[in-house]
């Protein structure tokens, strides 16, 4: 990946920054860093603002590392079950009780628990509740797992999408035992991380980098203290900072770099991590039920999506509730990242649900007028 001159990105993504600029001024978030990545090369990758909106906090820089919330359901949890699937060590369709038995015996929807498979966890099919403060009531990892082990379905397999972390934090304890006891974070580091040189992004940042990362939230609820280098999701702090479904940090690079493996592996190019028809096997819409935007892990471009209007059908992203986001175009050979605190000091900020889309569109815009003058 070649980066274009920071001078040149600048003159080129105008709109972008002014409009990333007005977004601070109006509060959606107090800074960002953002990456876009055309046709092999980093067309794009600078940072706006601070950490928080005082203005004497750390400015964002490219290299700012962020909570990465719910990318890490697509960056680690799906990228470990598309190596296992691909080494033949898991199969989509193996239910989940023959790897977790304990699912069986939780509350309601008996007849129906022993039909969820690993392919409904990754397509948001399984039936189970999206989400639930186990926190609450749960002050052990142990504990609030196995709170989650028996959650009732709400309905059958297979026959409503219901985004779920409780789905993604089995998925993550599932995938462990299919790779030989192997954790998540130890997993995705040898074998996704390092492979691709991805050296920011982790699980439970060292205390040297906390200072560093923006912080997410004055949580004055729960923990009663600022939430800085340390997941915000409560049910991963819980569970010790590692799970399926949130936990990992990394900056805008790393994610590029990520995202340049799933597109060359897409291309057929030689020595990818990933494998063609594994990225395409992922990355196709399961159509159960026929009206989800679903993959297989990922989410796909969607009537009034975040990822706006100028994605192709062959796009596959995820947002995280942090403030963050990653789609990938894999017709047009782009991806766009977009990393930010926006829940400091209060996740009861949403400006940027109408931010996103805007956003996305003014990339996608400057990226024809940019493959139109080549």
């Amino acid at each position: 990946m070649n980066p274009v001159p920071l001078t040149e990105q600048r003159l080129k993504f105008a709109p972008v920054y002014a409009l990333l600029a007005k977004a601070i001024e109006d509060h959606v978030f107090p800074g960002c860093s953002f990456g876009v990545l055309f046709k092999g090369d980093i067309v794009a990758l600078d940072a706006v603002g601070h950490q928080t909106y005082d203005l004497a906090s750390p400015a964002s820089h490219p290299a700012t590392v962020y909570d990465l919330a719910s990318l890490t359901k697509v960056v680690a949890t799906t990228s470990m079950a598309m190596l296992l699937h691909q080494r033949k060590h898991l199969h989509l369709d193996q239910r989940l009780v023959e790897i977790l038995p304990e699912f069986q015996s939780g509350e309601g929807g008996a007849p129906n628990r022993a039909a969820v498979t690993l392919r409904h966890l990754l397509a948001h099919t399984s039936g189970l509740a999206g989400y639930a403060r186990l926190f609450k009531t749960h002050s052990t990892p142990q504990g609030l797992f196995d709170a989650c082990l028996h959650m009732p379905l709400e309905v059958a397999p297979g026959t409503r999408v219901e985004y779920s972390d409780i789905g993604f934090i089995l998925l993550g304890r599932a995938l462990e035992l299919l790779a030989n006891g192997r954790t998540l974070d130890e997993f995705c580091r040898t074998n996704v991380f390092e492979p691709l040189g991805m050296n920011s992004v982790c699980f439970k940042p060292p205390t040297e980098m906390k200072a560093a990362i923006p912080p997410t939230e004055d949580d004055t609820l729960f923990r009663r203290r600022i939430i800085q280098g340390e997941v915000q999701d409560e049910n991963c702090s819980v569970l010790g900072g590692v799970s399926g479904h949130a936990g990992l940090f990394g900056n805008a690079l790393d994610l590029l770099r990520f995202s340049q493996s799933i597109l060359d592996a897409y291309a057929d190019e030689p020595h990818t991590l990933f494998a063609p028809e594994t990225v395409r096997l992922f990355a196709n819409r399961t159509g159960e039920p026929p009206d989800s935007s679903r993959a297989l892990g990922w989410d796909t471009p969607s009537q009034d999506s975040s990822s706006g209007s100028m994605f192709n059908p062959e796009t596959i992203g995820h947002l995280g509730y942090a403030g963050t986001s990653l789609w990938i175009d894999l017709r047009a050979q782009c991806a766009i990242v977009l990393l930010t605190n926006r829940t400091w000091p209060s996740r009861d900020n949403q400006a940027i649900r109408q931010l996103r889309p805007v956003f996305h569109n003014s990339v996608r815009q400057l990226l024809l007028s940019l493959s139109d003058s080549a």
